[in-house]
This record gives C-alpha cells, sequence and structure tokens, in this order.
C-alpha cells in the first residue's frame, strides 16, 4: 500500500484585484502587472516567464476549480494560502474567499493559513521599488488586534471541511516571529496571546491548535530596537511560545541562492537535520522551486538560482520523502514554495519554458 504524504504548496494571493492593493498595482489585475511587465535584466537572463495559463484571476471559482484539479491530480493537496492583516483588516483574501472557498471541488483539497505578518513595504510596486524599501503598513498588531485577527480565523476558516488539520487540530503557521513579538509587547506577552489563541480554539469547538513557525537562520530576536539588546535565540523563543510545529517558506532565508541548484540542495538537506537536531517538536521539509526577483525590479537584482530544472527540482523533493520517511513519529508533510510566486520565480504552475515539468516532479515523488 501506498504511503499518504501531505504535500502544501503555499499562495500568494495577489493574483486578483483587491482595490486595498491597487496602491501597488493600479491597472487591477493584482501583481499580474508587474509579471507582465517583465522583461530579461542582462545578457542570457532567464526572463521573462509567462503563465501556461494565461493571466488568470484566482478570485473566480471557476478558476480555482481548474487549478485545485490540477494540484490534486499531481499530488498537491494542501494550498497554504498567505494570509494578512494591515491597518485593522484582512488584505487580499479574495483570493481564498472567493476562488477556493467558493470552488465545487474544493473537496479535493486542504487549505490552512500562514500568517504573513510582515511589514507592507513598496517593493510590490514596481515604480518605487528600486528605490528602497519604504513603510506602506505595519505587520505588527497589539493583543487587541491579535484578538481580533484571531477570532476571525477561527470564526470564518477553523469549522470549514477542507482545512488542514493535524491530530485534529486546525493548523496556523505564523511567519515573522520578531514583528509579532515586538507588536504584542515581548516574549511573556506574546507566549500568552498564543495561549489565549489556543483556548479560544477550543472554545469555539476545535481540539486544539496546531501552531507552526516559520524559520529563519540564527535569528536573534531584538523586540526593542536597541542594537544588541537582544531577547534570546530563535531556538529559546519558540520553546517559550509554545509551537507545535516548523517549517521553512523560502530557501533564501536560510541559504545563499545565488548558486547551482544542486548545491543549495545539498546545503538545506544539512539544515534540516541541524533543525531536526536543535528542536524537540517536528520539523516538516520545505523545498523551494527556486528564486529569481528580477520581474519586482526595473533594474538587475542580484542573486539568482541557477539549474533549477524539474528534474533538480525532482531530486530535491525525493530528499524530502526520504526525511519525511526517517521520522515516522511525525505527519507526513513537506512544504514547498510555492503554487505561484511569479514575481519570486518560485512556482508550481505551468508556464512557456518548461510546462506542467514541477508538477509532474511532484507527482513523480509524492502523487
Amino acid at each position: 500500500m501506498n504511503k499518504h504524504y501531505d504535500v502544501g504548496a503555499f499562495i500568494w494571493p495577489a493574483y486578483q484585484d483587491d482595490p486595498r492593493a491597487r496602491i501597488f498595482w493600479p491597472q487591477g489585475m493584482g501583481e499580474w502587472q508587474s509579471v507582465m511587465s517583465n522583461t530579461p535584466k542582462f545578457a542570457g537572463h532567464d526572463q521573462p516567464r509567462r503563465p501556461l495559463w494565461g493571466y488568470q484571476n484566482e478570485a473566480d471559482p471557476y478558476v480555482m476549480e481548474m487549478q485545485i484539479a490540477a494540484a490534486a491530480d499531481h499530488g498537491v493537496n494542501v494550498f497554504i494560502y498567505d494570509w494578512y492583516w494591515y491597518d485593522r483588516r484582512p488584505f487580499l483574501e479574495n483570493c481564498l474567499n472567493n476562488g477556493f472557498l467558493k470552488a465545487q471541488n474544493n473537496h479535493r483539497m486542504k487549505f490552512c493559513l500562514m500568517w504573513a505578518n510582515h511589514d507592507a513595504v513598496t517593493v510590490w510596486d514596481k515604480r518605487l521599488s528600486d528605490q528602497g524599501e519604504q513603510l506602506v503598513w505595519h505587520g505588527s498588531v497589539d493583543r487587541h488586534e491579535f484578538e481580533r485577527a484571531c477570532l476571525r480565523v477561527i470564526r470564518q476558516y477553523f469549522d470549514h471541511p477542507s482545512y488542514y488539520r493535524i491530530d485534529g487540530k486546525p493548523v496556523f503557521q505564523l511567519y515573522d516571529l520578531d514583528t509579532l513579538i515586538r507588536g504584542l509587547g515581548g516574549p511573556d506577552a506574546a507566549a500568552d496571546a498564543l495561549d489565549w489563541f489556543r483556548n479560544a480554539a477550543v472554545k469555539a469547538g476545535h481540539a486544539g491548535l496546531h501552531l507552526q513557525a516559520i524559520l529563519r537562520r540564527h535569528m536573534e530576536f531584538n523586540v526593542t530596537g536597541i542594537t544588541g539588546d537582544n531577547v534570546g535565540t530563535q531556538q529559546e523563543i519558540i520553546e517559550k511560545l509554545g509551537f507545535d510545529g516548523l517549517t521553512h517558506y523560502q530557501f533564501c532565508h536560510f541559504t545563499s541562492i545565488d548558486d547551482d541548484y544542486e548545491a543549495i540542495v545539498e546545503r538545506v538537506v544539512d539544515e534540516w537535520q541541524r533543525v531536526a537536531a536543535d528542536f524537540s517538536i517536528p520539523y516538516f521539509p520545505h523545498v523551494s522551486v527556486g528564486w529569481d526577483n528580477n520581474p519586482r525590479f526595473q533594474r538587475f537584482r542580484p542573486g539568482i538560482v541557477k539549474n533549477n530544472t524539474p528534474k533538480n527540482f525532482a531530486k530535491a523533493l525525493q530528499h524530502a520523502k526520504r526525511f519525511v520517511d526517517m521520522n515516522p513519529n511525525q505527519t507526513p508533510f513537506v512544504t514547498l514554495n510555492s503554487w505561484n510566486e511569479w514575481t519570486e520565480t518560485s512556482y508550481l504552475q505551468p508556464d512557456d519554458k518548461y510546462g506542467y515539468g514541477y508538477l509532474e516532479a511532484v507527482k513523480r515523488v509524492f502523487g
């Protein structure tokens, strides 16, 4: 009997028209605006890349029905939606609310949320991105806003039959722990807020909450803004906050990506082993398709993954599968970056270079 694996792909929900997002993409098509205007930055630059499916509105349930079918048919069975809360209200939710949740076949997939609680800056605006990151909205929230945001998540999403669970508990990921701690007022206050979130989930009828932290490499936490005024290592903070699991969001968060893909993956596998040894909670292995965020800029940005062919991507997936098989006491869950990060050139969706190659790689390894 074939073993079941949960393969979760992050979704960047900006390929649709959110009126609040028109400050970044005024044409009303979300970040497709940057993809469509993409050009090579140097001779031999492997850009632009074009979506084989065209520039689809991912807040359209008919579009998402097709995408759900393609994902499920190729072994991707969890969509992890980047979720945002800026200026006291949600942002970019339509992709999930109007697309996935209204798709007639969403029973074929699970979904969960990753609170992308980083600051919103002008890197999303191609007209301004070369001028340095300018703040648009803070990603940090105080306790009152934290509770408002979490209650929305519990009430609007956790009860859905397709919400992804581990040990019967809804899975919820947090992207930026430093920002979370700073907004809530320190590690003790953050731990208390997360305890409140767990209890609120239980009061709403759930078995609890499975909280996952997004890791970075060697992060020291500084919540005061004073140089050298650190409050703990990443390991100490994660233990204090009581997380249930760990994963990564992108290779570029913990290793140099200006390299050949196979060399990058060697370092990545070493990092998985280090994390598994350093932490007492499960690490769920992460595989990124690639990295090149030049589509977001008018001038060249250094740092590009090379040779990330579907064949080499499949080799990375095999490493993740072996890691999962060597840890049989934890849920066989793997995260991928991503389903649709076109402006970071790290996507599973079919393109005009490799066709369905990346999806076929997932199917060969996990399907």
